[in-house]
Parts: C-alpha cells; structure tokens; sequence
C-alpha cells in the first residue's frame, strides 16, 4: 500500500472521528459531567494527533496538541465542560475538518491562506487560557504540586505508598537506607515514614554490618514510578521494593489503559505503557512466574502482581479488559474491509449489464425451444439475482448517520434565532442508498432550517398559545410500499391556507376565482420564488430553497407533500426509492413499445372487457371507485388495441390507480437508465431500460402519474367492472 493510499485512510477515518466528537461534545451540553463521553472526545483528539504524526502534518499535531491538553485538565476534573467551552471544542472540530479536507484536495498544510492561519492562531489562544487556572471545580494546586481535594472531611492528602525491606548485606555494600530516603525528598516529600523492627534480633544477636530495618512510607511526589524506583537501583537485588501509586495515580492508569492504541500486547506491556509497572518489576514478575512453571505451580501474570503487591487489583481488571477488548476489535475489523465508492458503482454498472446480457440469453432460449437450455437460463437468472441483490446491499446504509449531523444545525440555529428548540430523531435504522442518501442532505438542510425558522414560534407566542417552552423538531424515516419516506415535523405555528392563496393570487399563480384544497394549496410552496416571510433573514425569506427542494427530490425519482395544522405545525414528506440503479420491475406492453412499472408498486392485474364502455376515466373495482389511465392515449399509441385489455392496479402513498394496457408480460429485472437532458421534462416517465431483445422500454413514473390523474377533475359516473 502506498502513502497516498495510506493517506485517504487517515482522511477518512479523520472525518469520522470528528464526527464522533461532535456528536459526543452536543451530547455534553446537556450532561457535561459524563466521563465517557469526555474521554470519547479525548480519544478522537489523541488518535488524530498522533495519527497526523506519522505524516508529518506538524500543523494538526501542534493544534490538536493543545486541544488534547485542555481535554485532559477537564478528564482529570479541573475543569468542566460549560456552553463556551463547547462552542469553543465545536469549532477546534471544524477547523480539523477544514485542515483535513484541505489534505484531501491535494493541498499543503505548509502554505495555508492567512486567513486559516490566523483562525488556527486565535483557536490556539483560545485553548490556551484554559490551562493557566482551573475553573467551575474545587480541585485547586497545592504549594507541593499535590491536588488537594475540599471536602467535609476537610483536606486529606493523596501519596505513594513505599513498602522497603532492606537486604540484609546493604551495609555491606557501602548503601545507607537513610540516605536513599533523603534523596527521596529532592523531588518529592516524606509525609510520614514507620520503621518495621520484626526482623531486628535482641541486642547480643546483631551484626553491626547486617541491614534489619524496613520502612513503610507515604511520599508525595509528582515523579513516575520508573523515577521512585531508581532511586533504588542499586539496593533492588537483595532488597524487596513495592511501589504503590496514590489513588488519584490509579484512576489516571485506568484512564491511560483505555487510551491506549488498539494494538495486541501481553498484560505487562500494557501496564508498563500505562506507567503502573517497570521493567524492573515485570522481569521480577517474569522471574517468578519461570520459577513456578519448574515447580508445576504455573500462574498468571496478572495473580503474580496482585500476589505480590505490585500493581492495584483494578488496574490489572482494567489491563485485562483492554486486551480482550483488542481481540475482539481486531476480530471484529478483521471482517471489515473499506472500498472506494467508484469501484462499487462500477460493479453495480456490471451486474446491470450482466442482467441485460441474461435477459438476452433468456429470450433467445424461448425462441429456440431448447429445453436444456431454457433450464441453463433460467438457473443463470436466478443467480444473476441473487447477486444483484448481495450487490445493492453492499451501497446501503444507515440514515441515523446523517440525521445526527442536524443535531449541530439545531444547535447553531436556534442559537442564531433565538430559539430554544430540541431535536429528535427516529428511524435511524433505516437503510438505503449510499446515493440516494448523499445528494438528500441538502433537501432535508433546507427543511430543517426552514422549520426552525418560519415553523417554531418565538417564546413568547409559544407561551401565549399555552405551548412548551422549548419547540421541537422531528427526524423520522421508514420504509413503505418499497420507498423510503423522510418525515421533517416541527410544532410550530403551522401554515394558513389563507395567506397562502393570498399571496399565490397577488403572484399570479391562480386566479381569482379558482379554488383549491387545503393539500393543492399546501403545495404552492413549491412553486419558484414564493415566499411568505414578511422578512428577509440570513435564513430565509428570499423564496429560494422550497422550489430547489422540489426539484431535487424530483431528480431522485422521488416526490415531496407537506400536511399542516394552523398553530399545531407543519409535517413535510418526502417519499425516495430505495435504490437508482437496479429494481423489479413489471414489464408490460401497449402496441410494439414496452413499459416497466416499479413491482414493488403493483397490487394486482385485471382484465378489461372490450364490451366496457371506456370513455369515461373511472371503474368499480369490488365497490371502490378506482379511476384509470390508458397508455395507448397517453403516450399517443397508434393502431387498434386488442379485444381483450389488462388494467394494472398500482398503488403510492395511499393513492390508487389503474393502467391500461395491452399486453402483461411479467415480472423484469429492471436496469435504470436515465433519461437525457432533452426529455428531462417529460411527465410519467422516469427513466428507462434495455430489454434482452435490445430494445428500450420507458419506466413509468407512477408518483407523477398519480398526481396528475389526482388534480384531474372528472364527474363521469363510475364504470363497472367483475374482479
């Protein structure tokens, strides 16, 4: 793998971790005293920092530095999360976004434009000031560098613990313990020390040259354990040193252990990379534990170390998970693999073709009659299915992901509007198209923002119409009919029919005296340039946004309507096929040409007897009146139609309909083409297919169809029909 490869990876997984902070940092607004999701941010900042070292990006590891410095100030409780540090986290993460996307075009971190560089020097200044003093927390420095905690209990002191038994030849060999304990005090202080006298013999027995003592000593110091424990060095051979960390130090390894990369180690790797243990002692640990396995009493390494006092039970609890945790990640990424999003487009362009290439061979069977080979490809069909459908799934996800970018919007938003207003999301399971999802995002920005600002009222008015203070706006997705359907709510004010046909007759958009209903009159916001806002804000106002929302969802194939309430709010619908490229399709013929209709929209086919009269464009289909559309006059079919035609019931969105047409040729595999920019216009249909013949077949657009036939206004009395 080369280092461009390697770069996009480390781009990529950037982008995602930036994510992941901001989510976490808006979660943090309202629980700002979640140590989790702290350290989720800190862990983002960290894997970036020391990710964008390996590249030389001195720039990001500079800034994330300090970032991760404030970070841990407020892990270790001297500071806390407010509204201003979030904001302040909120933009350091755009401002990585930025550097990262600047990386991605292909530019240099070391010729930036001035502006950006001068926002990285603000950025910096800013973070800056929060590690000179702590604030919003009890926690303050004290003169010998040790935190002190405030309590009810008063000020009680947090200290090593040094248990020393002192070899009995450390005389011999010229050391004297007490000068070991001086030295201690030249980076750190001797709280209290008790001598241990159980192996000093009576008077007559002692050797003036043999070492009896051992000490217990609390000593405060901002030093490491490799830093204590050299001061040792030359006594640890035959002496017993145990080091035992202060119990702020034990929460700090906790922390350092989960922080640690994701990377498989044996146990006393991780807790000497976390400080807890040295190299001294793991070779001690090591030592005895070789010893056990010769005397057939094998242990642990991690019994050996509590046994021995070495390294706090919950550490080692702590060290253990963090290694099964490995496993199980690298487990878990050993069944990942990340592939660029060209290559999958161009394996669903072959499969596409492989379908049409299928259907060839499929026709030219029937045609000769063959029966082992209609076998072959009808066994060839089925297989070219089943990978269509294995190769769609893999451009399908979630929509949660996006909809968990609007929780920023909201935010900032509602900030700028003055608004309290909440977010809430549901339907985040729901899958589709990595395609369809992408170009949805500007859409659904439009909505969101439009709800926040025209929908949810201002404090006030909420107050006065007995509303909670806080407005909310509503995420939803599910599945339906084989679409997907993305609602945007809000509980605002809702829309007034009235002003709306107002403002629709003094644009010209109806005449005096045309009525609609309430949804025709809905849908007027739709249309270019309207707008009802009595005032031009930085977000909106001005009529853009509703029209390039229509047109947008149109070029997806998909269709948008909005139900409203005056004062109770508005819900907009957008209803999107699951995927662009591949669908069942029903296959059926009027004349010579072909047309395929959506499978997942057909309910049912029917004949229609030629003796039923059909100039009129309703039948009773089993007491419900279903109005229809004949194909033939749609698409201006010449030549006579047949005795006996078919009516093909389609259903979208709780409206039904039939087709007329003349022949039904079954279900098809249906590869969606789009239409040029010439017939870009053209009503009813939404692209279309090559059959195995060669020949084109035209796709209906069966949610246009029915909103034509819906405005239609016809009062002839209902034909009848025998299904």
């Amino acid at each position: 793998m080369d280092m461009d490869e390697v770069l996009k990876i480390f781009i990529a997984e950037s982008r995602e971790l930036l994510e992941q902070m901001e989510e976490a940092l808006l979660v943090l607004e309202s629980a700002p005293e979640d140590s989790d999701t702290i350290n989720a941010i800190f862990r983002a900042a960290h894997t970036i920092k020391g990710s964008a070292g390996l590249f030389g990006l001195d720039l990001i590891v500079s800034f994330t530095h300090i970032a991760e410095s404030v970070l841990d100030r407020i892990r270790n409780a001297e500071l806390r999360f407010d509204g201003t540090l979030t904001a302040l986290f909120l933009q350091v993460g755009d401002h990585l976004r930025h550097l990262v996307d600047l990386l991605d075009e292909g530019h240099s971190l070391e010729q930036l434009d001035p502006a950006l560089l001068e926002q990285n020097r603000q950025l910096s200044e800013q973070l800056s000031l929060y590690m000179s003093a702590p604030q919003g927390t009890s926690s303050l420095p004290s003169s010998n560098g040790l935190v002190e905690r405030s309590g009810t209990g008063g000020v009680s002191a947090d200290h090593w613990h040094l248990s020393l038994r002192f070899g009995p030849d450390t005389l011999r060999n010229g050391m004297d313990p007490l000068s070991l304990l001086r030295y201690l005090n030249t980076f750190g202080r001797i709280v209290s020390i008790v001598p241990l006298l159980d192996r000093v013999p009576p008077a007559s027995e002692m050797d003036p040259e043999t070492c009896y003592l051992g000490f217990e000593v609390a000593f405060v110091s901002e030093a490491d354990k490799a830093t204590i424990e050299g001061a040792f060095e030359f006594v640890r051979e035959d002496s017993l040193i145990r080091i035992l960390p202060p119990n702020s130090k034990s929460e700090e390894y906790l922390e350092l252990i989960r922080a640690l990369p994701e990377e498989d180690m044996r146990l006393g790797e991780i807790l000497m990379r976390c400080g807890t243990l040295t190299a001294a002692e793991l070779q001690e640990v090591l030592h005895a534990q070789v010893q056990g396995q010769q005397q057939a009493e094998a242990r642990p390494i991690g019994q050996v170390l509590m046994e021995e006092s070495l390294v706090q039970p919950p550490v080692i609890a702590a060290a253990l998970h963090k290694q099964q945790q490995v496993k199980e990640n690298r487990s878990s990424d050993n069944n990942l693999i990340r592939v660029d999003a060209g290559k999958l487009d161009q394996l669903i362009n072959l499969v596409g073709e492989l379908i049409i290439a299928g259907a060839g061979a499929r026709m030219t069977a029937q045609q000769c009659g063959h029966a082992e080979m209609l076998e072959s490809t009808e066994l060839l069909s089925r297989l070219v299915e089943e990978v269509r459908d294995s190769a769609l799934t893999l451009r399908m996800v979630q929509i949660g992901a996006t909809f968990n970018r609007f929780q920023r919007v909201v935010r900032d938003v509602s900030k700028e509007l003055g608004k309290d207003i909440a977010l809430t999301i549901s339907g985040g399971e729901t899958e589709l198209d990595k395609t369809v999802v992408e170009r949805i995002t500007d859409p659904l920005t439009h909505l969101v923002r439009n709800a926040m600002d025209h929908g949810i009222e201002s404090l006030a008015v909420r107050q006065a119409r007995g509303k909670p203070a806080q407005g909310n706006v509503r995420l939803n997705a599910y599945h339906d009919a084989g679409s997907i359907v993305l609602e945007v709510t809000d509980d605002g004010g809702g829309l007034d029919p009235q002003r709306i046909l107002a403002k629709a007759r003094e644009r010209g958009l109806i005449s005096e005296g045309q009525t609609l209903t309430d949804k025709e009159t809905f849908n007027l916001i739709f249309e270019p340039g309207f707008s009802t806002a009595e005032q031009v804000s930085n977000l909106s106002g001005r009529g853009v946004g509703m029209d390039v929302v229509k047109r947008n969802i149109t070029a997806l194939r998909g269709s948008i309507d909005l139900d409203s309430k005056l004062g109770e709010g508005t819900c907009v619908r957008i209803r999107l096929p699951l995927t662009l490229a591949i669908i069942d399709g029903f296959l059926v013929g009027v004349g010579p040409a072909g047309y395929v209709i959506p499978l997942d929209l057909v309910e049912e086919c029917i004949e229609l007897d030629t003796n039923t009269r059909h100039d009129r464009g309703h039948i009773a289909l089993r007491g419900e009146v279903l109005p229809f559309i004949r194909l033939r006059e749609l698409f201006d079919e010449s030549g006579q139609p047949p005795r006996r035609e078919n009516v093909v019931v389609v259903s979208y969105a709780g409206q039904r309909a039939g087709l007329v047409v003349d022949h039904l040729m079954g279900e098809f595999q249906t590869v969606i083409k789009p239409l040029g920019k010439l017939f870009g216009t053209c009503r009813g249909v939404g692209g279309f297919t090559i059959l195995g013949s060669g020949a084109v077949a035209l796709i209906l657009d069966i949610p246009s169809l029915l909103t034509d036939l819906s405005s239609a206004t016809t009062h002839a009395a209902p034909l009848t029909i025998e299904a």
